[in-house]
């Protein structure tokens, strides 16, 4: 336990304000303890829903680390160039995709507003 963030409950509601204040600094969180033993932590809102997300991913891609090494593979040895782009997927499932080549950002020229010329 960090020793400067661990305090009994008694000393934490003599410091309450205080200790709210410094949870907003990231990384910052303190431990309650009771007879010596943790039974509470506070921390930011915004770093609990932080938390929140990342436990949130973990659940629905339960195998997000091993995806991440085999791309990292993949990338590696080339082996992702192969894979389909997500216009290869687009047009599987009969989107129109834009050809890129001919067009600034799949806009036609037409399409585009020239930009109000500057006043000097």
């Amino acid at each position: 336990m960090n020793i400067k963030t661990t305090l009994s409950i008694s000393e934490a509601q003599k410091k309450f304000f205080d200790i709210a204040t410094d949870v907003q600094k990231p990384g910052i969180h303190f431990t309650f303890t009771e007879k010596g033993r943790p039974k509470a932590v506070l921390m930011s809102a915004e770093e609990f829903e932080s938390w929140q997300e990342t436990m949130e991913v973990m659940r629905e891609f339960p195998d997000l680390y091993k995806d991440i090494k085999k791309t990292d593979r993949a990338v590696k040895t080339g082996e992702y160039k192969k894979w389909a782009t997500l216009d290869d997927i687009m047009v599987k499932y009969g989107y129109i995709v834009a050809d890129k080549g001919k067009t600034k950002y799949g806009v036609g020229n037409k399409n585009r507003k020239k930009s109000a010329k500057r006043i000097k």
